[in-house]
C-alpha cells in the first residue's frame, strides 16, 4: 500500500487579542466547563495514562505494545485537538485547528514518521498541558460545588434543635454552635463561590498564556510556513519545467524535423515527380496540424484559459469531456476561489486523470469537488485502476504535490496495490 501525504503549510496562528473584560456570562460557561472536565477529565487522563504504560510495557515483552502506543498518539492528539477546540470557542480566540502533521515519505514509513512527527508537536503538547491543568482545576471546582452546597445546608442547623453542628468551610470542617450556623454557614457559600470564580478567571488566563501562541512563536511558524512554500514553488516550477521540455524533445521536435524533412523531399520531386511530390506536401500538411494540436495541448497543460474565463467548474467539464476513460463530474461550488487555488487543483485532477488513463488501466474515474466552509477548496479524484501511484521525483505527482503544497495546502494519495488509486487535495481559497 501506498500512502503519500503532504503536510500543509500551517496557517500562521493569529495574534493574541487584547485582554477584554470577562462579562459574567463568560464566567458562568468557564465554570460550566471546569466542572466538566473535572468529572470526565479523570477518565481521559486514565486513558492517556494507561494506553502508554500497557503500551511501554507490552513492547518489550510480546511487541504488541506498539498497538496500543498508536492508539495513545491518536488518542493523545484528538484530547489536544479538543482543547484547542474548547479554548477557542469559550474564550473568542480565533486560533486555527489543531491538523495531524503528515509526512513527505511513503508507506509504512511515511505513517510512523507521521506518528512521530504528531507525538512531538509543541502545540500538541501545550494543549495536552492546558487540558492537564484544566482537568485539575475542574476536579477543584467540583469540590467547591459540594463545599457550597455543604455550606448552604448547615446554615439551616438551628432547626434541627442541636446545640453544637459541623459546619464544612471550603475544604476544611470545624464545629460552631447552632446559633452561629447561618452566619458560617453563608460565609462558607460566599467562599466556596469566590474561589469558584477565582479559578474561572485563572483559568482564562493560563489558557492565553498556554495555547495562544506568544509572537516570537508566530514569527517561527510564518518563517517556516514562508520557507515551506517557497520551497514547493521552486520545485513545482522545476518539475513544470522538466516536463515541457520532455514533451517538447519526445513529441513536438522530432515531428516538426519530420515535417521539415518531408518538405525538403517535396521540394526535390517537385519537378520530376509532381504526384509523390503532393503526396509528401499531405503529409508533412497532416504533421503540421498534429504538431499544432500538440503544441495546443501543451499549452493547455501551461494554463487553462477557460479557469480564468469561466471558472473551475467549466474547467473541469472541458477536462472531463477530452478523458479517454469515462468520468464522473460533481462540482459544488458557491463562488469563486483564488486563481491560485483553483489553479492548484484543477491540475492535480488533469494529471490524475491522465495517470488513470496511461498507467492504471482505469475503466472510469470520479471526481468530485466541494467548497467547503471555512473557504477550503476540497477535491477527491478516484479511479478503479490496478493502483501502485507513487509519488517519483520530477514526475507528474511530484508537481502536483509541490503546487499544492506552494499554494499552502494539502496532498494525499492513497494507492494500494490492485486498487483503486485515490487523490485528495486541499487548498485554502485565500492562498
Amino acid at each position: 500500500m501506498t500512502t503519500q501525504t503532504v503536510p500543509p503549510a500551517s496557517p500562521v496562528p493569529p495574534a493574541a487579542p487584547a485582554p477584554a473584560k470577562t462579562p459574567p456570562l463568560r464566567i458562568f460557561m468557564t465554570v460550566l466547563h471546569l466542572a466538566g472536565l473535572g468529572v470526565i477529565g479523570a477518565f481521559a487522563l486514565t486513558m492517556l495514562s494507561g494506553l502508554l504504560g500497557v503500551g511501554l510495557g507490552l513492547l518489550l515483552v510480546v511487541g504488541v505494545g506498539l498497538l496500543f502506543l498508536v492508539g495513545f498518539v491518536y488518542l493523545f492528539y484528538a484530547t489536544a485537538w479538543f482543547e484547542v477546540a474548547r479554548a477557542s470557542s469559550l474564550y473568542r480566540l480565533d486560533l486555527p485547528p489543531l491538523r495531524w502533521r503528515g509526512s513527505r515519505h511513503t508507506g509504512f514509513g511515511g505513517w510512523l514518521h507521521s506518528l512521530w512527527r504528531q507525538l512531538i508537536d509543541g502545540r500538541t503538547w501545550r494543549a495536552i498541558a492546558n487540558f492537564v491543568i484544566a482537568c485539575i482545576m475542574g476536579a477543584i471546582v467540583v469540590q467547591l460545588f459540594e463545599s457550597m452546597i455543604r455550606a448552604g445546608i448547615s446554615a439551616f442547623a438551628p432547626l434541627t434543635g442541636a446545640d453544637v453542628v459541623a459546619m464544612p468551610l471550603l475544604f476544611f470542617s470545624t464545629s460552631s454552635l447552632s446559633v452561629w450556623a447561618p452566619l458560617v454557614g453563608a460565609l462558607g457559600v460566599v467562599l466556596a463561590a469566590a474561589a469558584i470564580v477565582g479559578l474561572a478567571l485563572l483559568h482564562r488566563v493560563l489558557t492565553r498564556a498556554i495555547v495562544v501562541p506568544n509572537r516570537e512563536a508566530e514569527l517561527t511558524e510564518q518563517v517556516r510556513t514562508t520557507s515551506a512554500q517557497r520551497e514547493g514553488a521552486v520545485r513545482a516550477a522545476d518539475v513544470e519545467r522538466t516536463r515541457i521540455e520532455r514533451d517538447l524533445h519526445d513529441g513536438v521536435q522530432p515531428r516538426l524535423v519530420s515535417v521539415g524533412m518531408t518538405l525538403g523531399l517535396a521540394q526535390q520531386k517537385i519537378d520530376t515527380d509532381p504526384d509523390a511530390a503532393k503526396q509528401l506536401i499531405g503529409e508533412a500538411h497532416t504533421s503540421t496540424k498534429a504538431a499544432i494540436t500538440e503544441l495546443r495541448q501543451l499549452a493547455r497543460g501551461i494554463h487553462a484559459s477557460v479557469l480564468d474565463d469561466r471558472g473551475l467548474d467549466a474547467a473541469l467539464s472541458a477536462l472531463a469531456s477530452r478523458s479517454h476513460i469515462p468520468v464522473s463530474l460533481d462540482v459544488r461550488m458557491n463562488g469563486r476561489c483564488s486563481r491560485d487555488a483553483e489553479a492548484a487543483v484543477y491540475f492535480s485532477i488533469a494529471e490524475s486523470l491522465t495517470n488513470a488513463a496511461k498507467h492504471s488501466r482505469a475503466s472510469e474515474c470520479r471526481v468530485v469537488v466541494r467548497l467547503r466552509e471555512g473557504g477550503t477548496l476540497w477535491a477527491r479524484v478516484e479511479d478503479n485502476g490496478m493502483g501502485g501511484a507513487q509519488v517519483q521525483p520530477g514526475g507528474g505527482l511530484d508537481g502536483v504535490s509541490n503546487r499544492v503544497l506552494a499554494a499552502g495546502g494539502t496532498f494525499r494519495l492513497d494507492s494500494p496495490q490492485g486498487g483503486p488509486t485515490s487523490l485528495e487535495v486541499s487548498v485554502p481559497c485565500a492562498s
